[in-house]
C-alpha cells in the first residue's frame, strides 16, 4: 500500500510519463495493493482547476468518480486524527495540503509517492 501525493496521483493517472521509474514499479503495485489518496488532494485539484492552473479533460466530480469506480484506490477523509497528527509534526512547513498528506501517510504506516523534494526530505518513507 502506498499514499499518492496530489502531483503523483495526477500522473499517475493523466500522464505517467512524468513519473519516476521507481514511482511507476510502485504505482503498478495498486492493481493488487492499492493506494491511499488523502483527500486534500481532491481540494487541491479542485482550487487549481477553479484558478485556471490545470486541466484535466474532465469536471472535478466525473475525475473523482472514476478514481472511486477504480476500486484500487481509498480516498482518506481528513478527520480530527490527521488534522491532529498535522499540527503536531515537528516541521517547519505551512503547506496544510502537504502537512495533511505526510499526516495521513504516517497514521497510516505506508510511503509517499512523491517528486516534492520538500517531503522527502521530510518524510523517510518516500518512493521517487
Amino acid at each position: 500500500m502506498i499514499l499518492l501525493d496530489t502531483c503523483a496521483l495526477l500522473w499517475w493517472t493523466l500522464d505517467p510519463q512524468e513519473l519516476s521509474d521507481k514511482a511507476t514499479v510502485a504505482c503498478s503495485t495498486i492493481i493488487n495493493h492499492g493506494a491511499l489518496i488523502s483527500a486534500i488532494s481532491i481540494w487541491e485539484i479542485g482550487i487549481k482547476l477553479k484558478k485556471g492552473k490545470l486541466e484535466i479533460g474532465s469536471n472535478l466530480e466525473d475525475y473523482v468518480n472514476r478514481l472511486k469506480q477504480l476500486g484500487t484506490v481509498e480516498i482518506v477523509a481528513v478527520d480530527e486524527d490527521i488534522w491532529m497528527k498535522n499540527c503536531s509534526l515537528e516541521w517547519n512547513h505551512p503547506d496544510p495540503a502537504d502537512r495533511t498528506i505526510v499526516a495521513t501517510a504516517e497514521l497510516n504506516g505506508v510511503p509517499i509517492v512523491t517528486k516534492d523534494e520538500i517531503i522527502r526530505a521530510f518524510y523517510p518513507r518516500t518512493i521517487w
